[in-house]
């Protein structure tokens, strides 16, 4: 099913558009979207989409090294204080910086603040010589859990949290994942049973734009060398 998918990897593209990459070293810090949380769905890969990532790296590359800090429920800050020092350790260079979210999701949501805090580990990660993935998440305001009441006040942020992080990619040079307003967001079927996080249908899908997007760095890559 997931090779029929149209927003899913087709057989044989993510080694195609991967073959030939130089990360030996993959290191994700975040929230629940890094760690990876999702109910299994027939038909589609049981990893989820940083490990997916991470498992499509490795099979082109001997002696690949994959790092996941991932916890739910953090906030930008607090992925800042507790996975960065880690990430930093681990030598990647290749990193992915993925939360926020969690910040967007309340009313006290501050975007300046947030930017602030991404900004702060894709800067350091790159000083380290990482390249550096960013993530616009989907708008989970769509998700089953929300309630109709409240779904314009949440989606309002949950588009000016993805605007901020694609503003922050072009301004720090990141290899961005944009994800908010895909239209798989919008189907309730999308979502796991706790009526929050992504289904790992969804989670195959955001592998995809991922793996795409690397793809098409290295191709600029080797048409600038």
């Amino acid at each position: 099913m997931e090779a029929d998918d149209p927003y899913c990897l087709s057989h044989g593209e993510a080694e195609t558009l991967l073959t030939g990459h130089p990360w030996r070293r993959f290191a994700v810090i975040g929230d629940s979207t890094a760690e990876g949380i999702g109910d299994r769905v027939p038909g589609y890969s049981n990893l989820p989409w940083c490990d997916r990532i991470a498992h499509e790296l490795a099979r082109t590359t001997d002696g690949f090294e994959y790092l996941n800090l991932g916890k739910r429920e953090l906030k930008a800050a607090e992925v800042r204080e507790s996975q960065l020092a880690a990430a930093l350790a681990f030598r990647p260079d290749l990193a992915m910086v993925s939360c926020g979210g969690n910040d967007a999701l309340r009313a006290s949501y501050r975007p300046d603040e947030v930017d602030r805090e991404l900004t702060a580990m894709v800067r350091a990660l790159q000083d380290i010589g990482a390249d550096v993935m960013t993530v616009s998440v989907f708008d989970i305001s769509y998700a089953p859990s929300f309630p109709e009441k409240v779904r314009a006040v949440v989606g309002a942020r949950m588009q000016k949290f993805g605007a901020h992080c694609r503003e922050l990619s072009a301004r720090t040079g990141t290899i961005h994942v944009y994800c908010t307003n895909h239209p798989a967001q919008t189907d309730p079927a999308m979502y796991s049973a706790d009526g929050l996080h992504g289904n790992l249908r969804l989670h195959s899908i955001c592998a995809a734009i991922a793996i795409r997007r690397l793809g098409a760095h290295l191709k600029g890559m080797r048409a600038a060398a």
